[in-house]
């Protein structure tokens, strides 16, 4: 009985701690911001899917359209930059968005190799229908909140949304600075071509010899005549 009452005892404590730890892991919880928001996204995008409905716009798709529509010849960088969509996301969200005939891709006139997008008839069409929608769902998610608070909480989200654009924005910058600090360093490392100066031009071969000219033979001289012996009569004259 005694062992019975002990290991009773063993167990209510160890209950008792499995408690503890999971009020300790609630109030954790509780001061998460990262958990926080993403609970306060799935009431937002819950909210969101009632209003706007099951055939209508996504929540991204309409901040794209908004983003289009509110300056119209935007590249797909500048909307990167003002819906806080991620560059790949929204490559692949924009090209979705094409195939539906709610955007156009044309030219950019100011640079020949930028794309820029505008709205397409439908996708007006599109925006005109969300829009209420979209207004009536953003009052659903506020009225969460007491409305002395609403303004304050609005203005957190926007002053982080900012943050992330501006540290965003600096990690690019020291991406693209780190880029042309190596490129810069490789060309450095590089041998430079010597340039070949004038006496280190490889020296013109020395002409070749021309060929002695053979030597005439010398001509042969003619054999001298004998000289006249002098008449005996002229020297006897003598």
């Amino acid at each position: 009985m005694g062992i019975q009452k002990l290991m009773a005892k063993t167990k209510a404590k160890g209950d008792g701690k499995k408690g503890a730890k999971k009020i300790d892991a609630s109030k954790a919880l509780e001061r998460s911001p990262s958990h926080l928001l993403h609970r306060a996204l799935q009431v937002a995008l819950d909210i969101y899917a009632e209003e706007i409905g099951p055939d209508a716009v996504t929540q991204r798709q309409y901040a794209v359209l908004s983003a289009v529509a509110a300056h119209e010849g935007l590249t797909q960088t500048d909307l990167v930059r003002t819906t806080g969509i991620d560059r790949s996301t929204l490559a692949d969200l924009v090209a979705r968005m094409i195939g539906k005939s709610l955007l156009a891709r044309q030219r950019s006139a100011a640079d020949a190799r930028a794309n820029t997008v505008r709205l397409t008839e439908q996708g007006r069409a599109a925006l005109d229908l969300a829009s209420p929608r979209v207004a009536a769902a953003d009052e659903r998610i506020l009225r969460l909140l007491p409305s002395r608070k609403r303004d304050s909480f609005l203005d957190v989200l926007k002053d982080m949304s900012h943050a992330a654009e501006a540290l965003h924005d600096g990690e690019a910058e020291a991406a693209s600075a780190k880029g042309k600090k190596k490129d810069k360093a490789e060309k450095a490392g590089k041998p430079k071509a010597e340039k070949v100066t004038k006496s280190a031009k490889a020296e013109k071969p020395p002409k070749a010899d021309k060929p002695a000219k053979a030597e005439k033979p010398a001509k042969a001289e003619k054999p001298k005549k004998p000289k006249k012996a002098a008449s005996l009569e002229t020297a006897g004259a003598a």
